[in-house]
This record gives C-alpha cells, structure tokens and sequence, in this order.
C-alpha cells in the first residue's frame, strides 16, 4: 500500500504499468475507518496484478478536485492514468472484491 500526494501523483499513477486503485480518505471520515481494513485485506490478495494506494483528501485537495471527488470514502481505479471506474462509498468486502475481479478483466 502506497501514499499518494500531489507530489508522486504522475509517477505512482499516471506512469504506473500496473493498474492503480486509490482510496481517497479523510482520518475524520468514519465510513473511511471501516474501508480502510477491507481495502487493506484486498491489497494484499491482488499485489502482483492492482497497485492498491490511499489518498488523503485533506492533505491533496488538487487532486480529489481534479477528479471530482464529492464524498469519501471514493475508491477509483485507474488503468495507464485514465480513470477506468469508481466506487463511491463504503463496500462490504465480498462486493468489493467481485467489482475488482470483473475490473481486473477490463483493464488486462
């Protein structure tokens, strides 16, 4: 799990060869809290194929207004720095995990 912040955005996501799935957060934000361990878990199960990365919205406001971030916690995915989808809220495990493995035959 990476960090992300208007300084490595271009490196870690825009250059990436890897699908990067970032979750945009706020340490105020209590459906953040509850992600935040369910996106852990499923870093750890897709590391070799999904980049999994957190921003936080307070700290990189450029980038969540770039990407019209609303309301967190916002998860989106991105294939070589293009935004392939998002998921707005928070998402049980199991239904987080379909969404990934259905993304993860688009973005091959």
């Amino acid at each position: 799990m990476i960090e992300i912040n208007s300084a490595n955005f271009s490196k870690e996501v825009e250059s990436s060869d890897m699908p990067v799935f970032i979750d945009f957060w706020a340490s105020w934000c209590g459906p953040c809290r509850l992600m935040s361990p369910v996106f852990e878990e499923l870093s750890k199960d897709y590391e070799k194929k999904i980049k999994f990365a957190k921003l936080n919205v307070d700290e990189s406001q450029d980038i969540a207004a770039r990407y019209g971030v609303m309301s967190i916690p916002t998860l989106v995915l991105f294939n070589k720095g293009t935004e392939v989808d998002r998921i707005v809220g928070f998402t049980p495990k199991p239904a987080l995990k379909a969404k990934i493995e259905a993304l993860a035959k688009k973005v091959k």
